[in-house]
């Protein structure tokens, strides 16, 4: 029973094989055969083969002239579209920047009304050209086309239905500091496809509309300011309370700091062979660059120093050497003298 099957599917899988072939090589006989019957009326008559050619030729030529003032007008009809589109964009941007605190937004609309509109004027245009049909067919196919190509460009679709996200609800504005992954920088521009930023070391980074939307977006600038830390190591013999007082006398009076949040020093930890002391505090994040990046190193620098002119000792950590040959003598040299290491220069 098996075994029979197998052979009649075989012999149809053989069967359907040899009709497409027998059906291809017809039609190629039936194109061969109908070239020879060309050749043949053309060495028979070729007075008439020629006339022949010649009045296709008047008749295309004569269907041509006669839809120049279509073709005209249709180009006429392109012109007028593209630059009702420019100038429309154009009035977009002028017009809601006014009233619209968001130019992101502005730039989008803007953009997609002038798109919008040249697909319009080329609709129109083939409509003018008699191609009515084809315009018809392009509308209907539309949403055919779109499933089909949704699969096909399924990563540029993706970013262009982020785009629209992005443009009525998102979490940045523009020159806005964003950090998305590994990138940090400035918002520059919102595309179709993509989100423009501008990294610290000048870096133009072009981020998929979809990924923006997908991953955690940390926006810096959104509520003006930013809590940061840094760490210092003091001496056990030195005076923690005293230490945490003359930190925060100094970083208090700085410029770019919040001034309704007041700085404070904790004892995070008990170290090897410092007692660290983190301090918070927080920076004006309007200007990234300068509020956050620059003013932390500011602080850090004069807490440093101020702590060193108070005799307060900033020790490293201190490192364990294990011997283990105990048989050899472990060869130490201690420089404790100017000559030999100048610990005061």
């Amino acid at each position: 029973m098996i075994l029979s099957s197998i052979v009649s599917r075989t012999f149809c899988f053989v069967k359907i094989i040899l009709i497409k072939y027998s059906v291809a090589y017809a039609e190629k006989c039936k194109f061969e055969q109908a070239l020879l019957l060309t050749i043949k009326k053309m060495k028979d008559n070729p007075i008439s083969f020629t006339q022949g050619l010649q009045d296709s030729i008047f008749k295309y030529w004569n269907n041509f002239v006669e839809s120049l003032p279509r073709i005209a007008l249709a180009v006429l009809i392109l012109f007028i579209f593209y630059y009702v589109a420019k100038y429309m964009s154009a009035l977009i941007k002028r017009r809601f920047l006014n009233a619209e605190h968001d130019p992101l937004f502005v730039n989008f609309l803007s953009k997609t009304a002038k798109v919008v509109l040249i697909i319009v004027g080329i609709i129109f245009a083939m409509q003018t050209m008699g191609l009515s049909g084809i315009a018809k067919g392009l509308l209907a196919g539309a949403g055919i086309s779109a499933f089909i190509f949704g699969f096909a460009f399924k990563d540029i679709a993706e970013n262009f239905l982020g785009g629209l996200i992005l443009a009525f609800n998102r979490p940045f504005s523009l020159d806005d500091t964003i950090q998305i992954r590994d990138f940090t920088g400035h918002v520059k521009a919102l595309n179709f496809r993509t989100t423009h930023i501008k990294t610290f070391d000048e870096k133009d980074v072009f981020l998929p509309n979809s990924i923006v939307v997908k991953e955690p977006v940390t926006n810096f600038t959104r509520d003006g300011q930013i809590r940061l830390d840094f760490v210092v190591g003091i001496a056990y013999e030195d005076n923690i309370t005293e230490a945490i007082s003359l930190i925060f006398k100094t970083i208090k009076p700085t410029a770019t700091m919040i001034k309704e949040k007041e700085p404070f020093t904790v004892v995070e930890e008990l170290a090897t062979s410092t007692v660290n002391l983190r301090t918070y505090f927080w920076a004006d994040t309007l200007d990234y660059k300068k509020g956050v990046l620059e003013i932390k190193s500011e602080i850090i620098r004069l807490v440093k120093e101020v702590l060193m002119q108070e005799g307060f000792s900033l020790p490293s950590d201190i490192q364990e050497i294990k011997w283990y040959d105990s048989a050899k003598p472990f060869p130490i040299d201690i420089l404790n003298t100017k000559s030999d290491f100048p610990l005061n220069p």
